[in-house]
């Protein structure tokens, strides 16, 4: 199985040489290594690169161990670099493995307690080291936002480019599978999600194996090492609550009291948001925001979090509770995330009551409000779905979308409604909505 996954490569080829390292991040296992090591390289060599020029380093294998710390990586990557006048490419897999280490020398009771951690070296300084050399090109996989996409603004500044990488989209979850039949093609995607083992995996029961057993071996068991957890069952906890409230308005609150009524214990309000924020910054969920459309501001509770995998979302609930709208939102949010949009949750106050748009989607040129819904079986479904677009009260461009095949139309009163499939599979129609 090989999928090309053209929105990414292109744009690592557009970024090439721009004196910035550029940071590939996502969920581990969703195939930043794959995209970077593979089909990037191979577009590199067929444009004539030698392969000798391209440096990959990947710290999560073993015999890359004794490159873990920020001296011993750059010292490596310098010595493989051929300083002939051609560019050299170094791919840095993992960064975050790389651990901080004090320079030969340095006395920190000699520096005041706040200067302290300046005194280390991180892969900060390894990569902006490298960056400055004439003809060297750096990039770096990571799947922890916390160490990468977080901190890009403050260690790299102006320095460094971020490319966030998903699992399949479901247009590439077609070309994987070669889907001849789009809609028994989706309603497996509702299943099993673009994990891209879980979908070159054939066999049910060992596809189902694998997504399960990604949280215990892979996720959980990093963000316990990585935050010194004593043990992770609020933790385990947790991903089972904010997997079954996919797309359900919640607070760290709310949760509490979820957790406290399963595990007959009581944590508090800090320790939830606390582990939020480590499942977050693991990639597994993501936050979506409520914006106030007539109010223009953004309120600090309830919110929405979406998993990143809808496969790794019903494994971990045991392929129980596949509610099919709140799947097709997910499927929806990812895709709007994937295309380069930022995504809220909108409120709309009609008559005093508070109604909810799906999406606040801003993306330039324009912005978008967007609905969702699974199936419209009755005019006063179709009525209750339009309401919170109809009543928004401003000039922005306004999209319904359902969860079957129909091509893009508008209603009497300029609103856009199309199939959850050709949206999904035509990014043009994204795009159009946006423009007009």
């Amino acid at each position: 199985m090989k999928v090309e996954r053209d929105l990414y490569l292109n744009e690592l080829m557009n970024r090439r040489h721009n004196g910035l390292v550029k940071i590939l991040t996502g969920i581990r296992r969703c195939g930043k290594s794959y995209l970077l090591s593979v089909l990037f390289k191979e577009r590199l060599l067929a444009e004539g690169v030698r392969e000798d020029h391209i440096i990959e380093i990947p710290l999560d294998r073993q015999e890359f161990e004794k490159y873990r710390d920020a001296i011993s990586l750059s010292e490596y990557a310098k010595s493989k670099i051929i300083n002939d006048g051609q560019w050299n490419y170094v791919f840095i897999d993992e960064v975050q493995m790389t651990k901080k280490i004090l320079p030969e020398g340095v006395d920190l009771s000699r520096l005041a307690p706040e200067d302290r951690d300046d005194a280390y070296l991180t892969f900060y300084d390894t990569l902006n080291g490298l960056r400055q050399m004439d003809k060297v090109d750096v990039f770096v996989t990571g799947s922890n936002s916390k160490m990468l996409s977080k901190d890009i603004n403050t260690n790299f500044a102006d320095r460094g480019y971020q490319i966030h990488v998903h699992p399949f989209s479901f247009a590439e979850y077609c070309s994987a599978v070669k889907a001849t039949d789009k809609a028994e093609a989706f309603s497996q995607y509702l299943i099993w999600g673009g994990m891209p083992l879980a979908v070159e995996e054939e066999e049910t029961r060992a596809r189902a194996r694998y997504l399960s057993s990604l949280f215990e071996e892979v996720y959980t068991s990093d963000i316990r090492k990585r935050y010194h957890l004593r043990d992770d069952y609020i933790l385990n906890e947790l991903i089972d609550v904010l997997s079954s409230a996919t797309g359900s308005l919640t607070n760290p609150h709310k949760l509490k009291n979820t957790l406290k009524s399963v595990m007959k214990t009581d944590v508090s309000d800090h320790t939830v948001a606390r582990y939020i924020e480590y499942l977050t910054d693991a990639f597994l969920f993501t936050e979506a925001k409520r914006w106030d459309v007539k109010g223009k501001k953004y309120m600090e509770y309830p919110l929405k979090y979406y998993s990143e995998d809808l496969g790794l979302r019903n494994a971990r609930l045991g392929f129980r509770d596949i509610e099919p709208s709140h799947m097709l939102e997910n499927v929806i949010f990812n895709e709007l995330r994937l295309r380069g949009c930022q995504v809220d949750v909108g409120v709309v106050t009609i008559d005093g009551s508070r109604h909810e748009i799906d999406f606040v989607v801003n993306r330039a040129p324009g912005k978008l409000y967007i609905q969702v819904a699974q199936e419209l079986p009755t005019p006063e479904k179709r009525s209750q779905e339009l309401t919170p677009l109809r009543n928004s009260k401003d000039f922005f461009r306004k999209l319904l979308i359902v969860g079957n095949y129909d091509q893009p139309r508008f209603t009497g009163d300029g609103i856009m409604e199309v199939g959850a499939i050709p949206f999904l599979l035509d990014r043009s129609i994204l795009d159009k909505a946006l423009a007009d």
